[in-house]
This record gives structure tokens, C-alpha cells and sequence, in this order.
């Protein structure tokens, strides 16, 4: 990748592919060359076509990401904050509207751009040790990663307006109760527990996990009957494929489906 940077990887576990930020002493903040390092590594994963989900994380015990690099920030001219603005929405963007699903495993604090990355994953994992905080209203700026639409949506806008517009962090019980994250497990294994639920997503239909994330995200734009027109629609569209030909034949032999995608 041309904006690939020592502070993101990208792995292949599998049919799963792993990218990690790692900026440790920086607590994993994304600065410009980061962010372009992580919308190309989304857009490497989207172009893998035997990679079927990813999993965001962050190096180290410490920090899932602390948000922007507050440091390359400073001084920085009103010009030039705007242009690296676009830089973090593209990153925003592409995991937000991967067609692919994407899994948050949030291994330590996750602040301003670090939450908003995990409230833009389809769900996400924190340890027990892990915090959230949209912090921006303090330095005088607010959520401009997605966060005042994302998080409304994803865990109701009085528990969101509370976590915006105060400041204040939450921890991962928290997080998990207002819908933040799906699930709390031990320090140190976050990773593997998404890993482990990747290969799961991985094991089932692409097409159809694909329609799927499709048909989930769109419904929740529209009212409930363009919702249903737009599953049938989705729906009928899996019916010729060799894989749901190939699915109802495993289950009617017996045996493990052997998908291919098409």
C-alpha cells in the first residue's frame, strides 16, 4: 500500500484479515500519515476477495486508540486542520460503509476518533478495562468522526447526548449496557474473542452475510415498509447463487458447506 505506515498493520488470519494501530506512545492516536495508512488498509481489505471480515484494534494493553494526535495538531493552521479533517472523514467513512463486516475489539481506552472508530464498526468487544469518552467538548470542538450520528443510533440519543456533551469517560460495563459494545471479556484476550467470531462469520455465506449487513444498514434509514421492500429485493437476490444451492445441499447431506462467493 503506497500510505502504509510501521503504525498500521494489516494480517491475514485466515479468512479474516486483523489491522491494528499501533502508535503506543502516542496511546495509538491517529495523526495524518495514519489515517491515510488506515483508510488504505480498509480499502486492501475490501479489495482481498478471500477476506471476509476485519478486526480493528490496538496495539499494547494500554489504549484501543486515543483519538487524534492532539500533538501534530498543535498550531496547526486553520487551513490545514480542515484539509486533514477530509483525511480522518475518508477514514471514517471506509470502515463505516465497508460492505464487509467489521469488528471492534477495543483493548484499553478509546477516546474522541478512537470512539467514534468503534461506534463505526458493525459491533465491537471491549475488555474489562477498557473506557469510551467523546472528549472533544472540552478542547471546544465536538464528534466530527461520525459520533453525533453514529452513536445516537447505536445507543439512543439521551445515553449519547450525555457521553457528547459532558465529556466524560465511561467505563466498559457501562459500554456494554447502553449498547456500545456487545460484550466485556478478560484483559488480553479481546482480540482472539473477536477473532473467534470473525472465523464464525467467516464460515457462513459471504453473499448472504454481505445482503445481510446491506439490508440492516439501510433499513435503518428508511421506515419499516421501504425496510421490507428493500430485504425482499436483497433476499430474492441470493436465491440463483451457487452458494444457496450449495447451503441447503450441506444441509440436506450432512456436511459442511464449502461456500465460494458466487
Amino acid at each position: 500500500m503506497s500510505g502504509e505506515s510501521n503504525a498500521v498493520r494489516y494480517e491475514r488470519r485466515g479468512a479474516a484479515a486483523l489491522v491494528t494501530i499501533d502508535r503506543q506512545e502516542r496511546r495509538n492516536a491517529v495523526d495524518g500519515p495514519t489515517a491515510v495508512a488506515l483508510h488504505e488498509a480498509y480499502l486492501r481489505f475490501e479489495a482481498d476477495a478471500q477476506a471476509r471480515v476485519l478486526v480493528l484494534s490496538g496495539a499494547g494493553g494500554i489504549a484501543f486508540c486515543a483519538g487524534a494526535d492532539l500533538k501534530e495538531r498543535n498550531n496547526m493552521t486553520e487551513d490545514a486542520w480542515s484539509q486533514q479533517h477530509v483525511v480522518f472523514e475518508q477514514m471514517f467513512e471506509s470502515i463505516l460503509f465497508s460492505p464487509i463486516p467489521v469488528i471492534g475489539a477495543v483493548n484499553g481506552l478509546a477516546y474522541g476518533g478512537g470512539g467514534e472508530l468503534v461506534a463505526s464498526c458493525d459491533f465491537a468487544y471491549a475488555s474489562r478495562h477498557a473506557t469510551f469518552a467523546q472528549r472533544e467538548v472540552k478542547l471546544a470542538i465536538f464528534p466530527g468522526g461520525g459520533g453525533t450520528q453514529i452513536l445516537p443510533r447505536s445507543m439512543g440519543p439521551k445515553r449519547a447526548s450525555e457521553l457528547i456533551l459532558t465529556g466524560e469517560p465511561i467505563d466498559a460495563e457501562t459500554a456494554l449496557a447502553w449498547g456500545l459494545v456487545n460484550r466485556v471479556v478478560g484483559d488480553g484476550s479481546v482480540v482472539e474473542a473477536a477473532l473467534h467470531t470473525a472465523e464464525i462469520i467467516c464460515s457462513n455465506g459471504p453473499l448472504a452475510v454481505r445482503q445481510a449487513k446491506k439490508s440492516i444498514r439501510h433499513g435503518l434509514d428508511v421506515d419499516i415498509h421501504a425496510g421490507l421492500v428493500f430485504e425482499r429485493e436483497a433476499y430474492h437476490r441470493l436465491i440463483d447463487s451457487e452458494d444457496r444451492h450449495e447451503g441447503i445441499a450441506a444441509f440436506n447431506e450432512k456436511r459442511k458447506p464449502a461456500f465460494t462467493g458466487r
